[in-house]
């Protein structure tokens, strides 16, 4: 069945669009099974939508620079294995093998049989501030069920309230009128995406970035043009550049502890972004989902605050209780001018007419204790921090990191491009964690990389860095070029 919504035009792959997506092939005619498993691989990461049709095998074989048999014999592989299926007359369309699931969705459920969990940068919660907050709502949640429908597109107005007045409380003045309360940051990212673009409008983004942002513009066919973070931060120049000249309809940026990297951006060069992108006449899009999560240094006030007197008027800034609090209770945010916050409300109510009430008067709860249970989590994060930094020095000395200054996790490099096959064997050793290539815009990079959550005990932590010690001490493992030449043969 095809993808509601979509129209036939849309449906079809272009062979150049395909050939566009996959790596660079490793000798010049890549042999079929390479050819199968790199298109699976693009419709597990969403690169390559359900139900598309895929090119003519003779137009694929083209723009490949490589024989027709070699195209036929892929497509009989991924027929096989569930990724397509073909309709008479009607081409090779894509489609998900039962039992599989989509690299986002596998992201987020984990593996069974993974007793230590470092793919997921996201802190758990003690339960007696919630069982404490869950006590005292009680009578509100009484009045609410009697006095209203339940159904509040905009969010609760206490809740929107009191967010307007952290953010207030950080720098920038805001009323009520300018906050969209979401099912968490990402919910809100899709509402602001699928409001202001459409197929084929540009995106500037940073690479390495937060996969699940990454997926949602792949998904809604956006082109995005990414600008380099690496170690030492934000070439701000290049950012410059992409906004001016790629005309982006919107810029995605994460300036507060930056994931995967750690790195925070420097108060000058958040005025060059903000003023690049005005220039661009782009919406400058801002998740702050860890901006509060400062280690070594003050708390950041908001990019947005920085801009001129009616200059944050195309800003919009995201945040979440995802990593602060507990990801359990789903509740986001964001800040936008008040006339595109109910657009953004029409756009929610087509798909969600309201979050939960019971949720949202948690969070107001939780929100109203920040001052006692933050603190607390901060030191716990330095302690794990300081935790796996000990453990990496010890049992895997040759990787080298930089200290974040706040945030969830440590960027490692690995010193070679081994990480997507040392992922796959640390599972045999009871560790999930994510390669570098997961945050990457574009196939085939960040192969020397793990993104290595403290959001753990000490303990725990110091466990599996000795099994990702003892998955790389089980004989070589192989580079990314070197798993391609094996996949060719």
């Amino acid at each position: 069945m095809a993808e509601a919504g979509q129209r036939r035009g849309d449906r079809t792959l272009g062979s150049r669009q395909l050939a566009a997506l996959l790596p660079a092939p490793a000798v010049a005619r890549p042999a079929y099974r390479r050819l199968a498993r790199e298109i699976s691989a693009l419709i597990l990461d969403g690169r390559v939508a359900l139900h598309v049709r895929l090119p003519a095998e003779r137009e694929l074989a083209t723009a490949l620079d490589t024989g027709r048999a070699t195209v036929t014999a892929a497509y009989d592989l991924l027929r096989e294995r569930g990724f397509a299926r073909s309709r008479q007359g009607a081409g090779t369309w894509t489609d998900l093998p039962e039992g599989r699931r989509p690299h986002g969705v596998a992201r987020l459920l984990g593996a069974a049989d993974a007793a230590i969990d470092l793919a997921r940068a996201a802190p758990g919660m003690p339960g007696a501030p919630i069982a404490d907050a869950l006590a005292r709502l009680t009578p509100d949640l009484v009045e609410h069920a009697e006095r209203t429908p339940g159904y509040h597109p905009y969010g609760l107005p206490k809740l929107r309230a009191a967010v307007a007045e952290r953010f207030t409380r950080r720098g920038l003045a805001t009323v009520p009128e300018q906050i969209l309360l979401t099912s968490g940051a990402q919910h809100a990212f899709t509402l602001v995406v699928s409001l202001l673009c459409r197929p084929g409008d540009r995106v500037v983004v940073e690479n390495p970035s937060y996969p699940n942002a990454l997926d949602a513009l792949r998904r809604a066919r956006l082109r995005t043009v990414p600008v380099p973070v690496t170690d030492s931060g934000w070439d701000i120049g290049i950012t410059e550049s992409a906004l001016v000249q790629s005309a982006p309809q919107l810029a995605y940026a994460i300036p507060d502890f930056h994931n995967p990297t750690g790195c925070l951006m420097p108060e000058e060069e958040r005025v060059r972004l903000l003023r690049a992108a005005g220039r661009a006449g782009a919406w400058l899009v801002v998740d702050e989902t860890l901006a509060d999560l400062a280690l070594d240094v003050p708390a950041p006030p908001p990019l947005a605050s920085l801009a001129p007197p009616g200059g944050a008027a195309q800003v919009i800034t995201l945040g979440s209780m995802s990593k602060t609090h507990w990801a359990g209770l789903r509740i986001g945010w964001l800040r936008a001018p008040a006339r595109l916050v109910t657009e953004l409300a029409g756009q929610r109510v087509a798909t969600d007419m309201g979050g939960s009430v019971l949720d949202q008067l948690l969070a107001l709860a939780l929100l109203e204790g920040a001052g006692e249970l933050l603190p607390a989590r901060l030191d716990r994060l330095r302690e794990q921090r300081a935790a796996l930094a000990a453990a990496l020095a010890e049992h895997l000395p040759r990787w080298t990191w930089r200290q974040p200054p706040g945030g969830l996790s440590l960027w490692a490099d690995l010193g070679e491009p081994v990480a997507p096959a040392l992922a796959e064997r640390a599972l045999d050793y009871g560790v999930r964690i994510e390669a570098g290539t997961c945050f990457a815009t574009d196939p085939g990079i960040f192969e020397a990389r793990l993104r290595i959550p403290y959001t753990l005990p000490p303990d725990t932590l110091r466990e599996a860095v000795r099994r990702l010690a003892a998955a790389l001490a089980d004989g070589p493992v192989p580079s990314a070029a070197t798993r391609r030449r094996h996949w060719i043969a």
